[in-house]
């Protein structure tokens, strides 16, 4: 469901500057060929396309695309980036207008998207550089506060039978992963990440 756009725009360059300098990312590169658009698969869910995200970041409309729906959608599959004929990481774009939008404070119109990428953050963190699948689904439960709603309305027991059935057909493993090793480099990047 396509927003349609303000009509009076006042370019402000600075944005597309900043995500050039973070990022080493060029938005103004942009010539709106809707490449990125035609072929990703979400768009049905997107309120701005991902050609119109590239190019208001490239006019400097901070505001729209930090509060857009958009950013939050895209699931960094990087259609967009290989199809672009001007070698543009679109995916990568979208990546760096989550994270700002996070350090602004910006609430998420997508709330169990953000809720679901901190429990993976740190299920990664607390596995030792490995995914450990039945803590990320207690994270993010957690996360979402749907867990005390599960454990009073008798849902959790579904979710337990299917985790079940899961685990008997080798899809779930409750076994802790092996922890990678280089912890030091995973450290570093956890470090790196936070500042």
């Amino acid at each position: 469901m396509e927003t349609a756009l303000p009509q009076n725009l006042t370019p402000d360059f600075s944005f597309s500057d900043e995500i050039l300098q973070d990022r080493h990312i060029a938005v103004t590169d942009c010539y709106q060929c809707t490449k990125c658009s035609s072929g990703c698969p979400l768009t049905f869910a997107m309120d701005l396309l991902p050609h119109q995200i590239i190019r208001l970041s490239a006019l400097g409309q901070k505001d729209l695309v930090l509060s857009s729906n958009t950013i939050w959608v895209c699931s960094a599959c990087e259609t967009c980036t290989t199809r672009c004929p001007n070698d543009i990481d679109i995916a990568g774009v979208m990546d760096y207008l989550k994270e700002q939008a996070v350090k602004s404070g910006r609430p998420s119109p997508q709330r169990d998207v953000l809720a679901f990428h901190r429990s993976f953050l740190a299920d990664i963190r607390l596995s030792g550089g490995r995914l450990n699948e039945p803590l990320l689904m207690g994270l993010f439960a957690l996360r979402r506060k749907g867990l005390l709603t599960k454990l009073m309305t008798g849902a959790m027991t579904e979710d337990l039978k299917l985790g079940f059935k899961m685990f008997q057909k080798g899809r779930l493993s409750i076994k802790p992963p092996q922890k990678v090793q280089a912890k030091a480099e995973l450290k570093n990047l956890f470090k790196k990440a936070k500042s």
